[in-house]
């Protein structure tokens, strides 16, 4: 049973995702990482997941809908989001394992590799011909990461991000990977016996998702005045922070 939460705590949490919002509005993701990190140094995993969990679900819903193109981007992916689902459900139990500190520290590294080749300009495209193959079993390993790590980023970014869409475009195919990735892993983990108790939890979940909104609009409207160029550099910095965070967590 998760106890209610102190003044001092309520503070903690909204200054938390006010802070996770924002990110994710700048860069498209990073909420759940972000978020996580902070409320681990006060309190247990399972807690913070369970008030994670209405925050990560609304503000992708969000980052899907307010796109240029949801009805193309669903036809392009839809067999990518059905690996997503298989795969996150069929994991979801791997994330309370004996091993989900090595997969979140490779799973970094992985990361930041990626990060210094964009950074360097060394990206690679996929082919149209060859969506039909690889969405799906992209869909299908990006969920089994997210069962292992609950982190949702590898290998769907770097295969959103080789279709060569534009920011917006790529900003809102981020979202719906992500939409799905949360309710599929919620669903696994329920199923598991691995969340804390929904109803418990609902309270704080529902507070913290006015932060979560709040700093996601100030990060988007940032985000909307930046060049292309600049979104490029800050989405790989924002992943190399990413990879970096997790593969320091795993180590220490």
């Amino acid at each position: 049973m998760i106890e209610p939460l102190s003044a001092a705590a309520v503070a903690w949490v909204c200054a938390v995702f006010l802070a996770a919002g924002f990110v994710k509005g700048v860069v498209g993701m990073g909420l759940p990482t972000v978020a996580m990190g902070l409320l681990a140094v006060t309190m247990a995993p399972a807690e913070a997941a369970t008030l994670l969990l209405i925050p990560s679900l609304v503000t992708n819903l969000w980052q899907l809908s307010t796109g240029p193109s949801f009805g193309g981007l669903a036809r392009r992916l839809w067999t990518m989001m059905a690996g997503v689902v298989i795969g996150t459900v069929a994991g979801a139990g791997l994330l309370t394992g004996a091993h989900t500190a090595a997969a979140s520290g490779a799973l970094g590294v992985a990361l930041m590799l990626y990060a210094f080749l964009g950074l360097a300009k060394a990206g690679f495209s996929t082919p149209p011909r060859h969506e039909a193959l690889l969405s799906p079993l992209v869909g299908v390993a990006t969920g089994l990461v997210t069962g292992a790590t609950g982190v949702f980023v590898i290998p769907a970014v770097p295969y959103l991000q080789s279709l060569r869409l534009g920011r917006e475009e790529l900003i809102q195919a981020l979202g719906l990977s992500f939409t799905v990735s949360t309710a599929a892993l919620a669903i696994g983990l329920f199923r598991a016996g691995a969340l804390a108790s929904p109803t418990a939890g609902l309270a704080g979940s529902v507070a913290a998702l006015a932060p979560a909104l709040a700093g996601m609009a100030v990060g988007q409207a940032l985000r909307q005045r930046m060049s292309v160029e600049t979104f490029r550099k800050v989405f790989f910095a924002g992943l190399l922070a990413l990879g970096f965070y997790l593969m320091a967590e795993a180590a220490f």
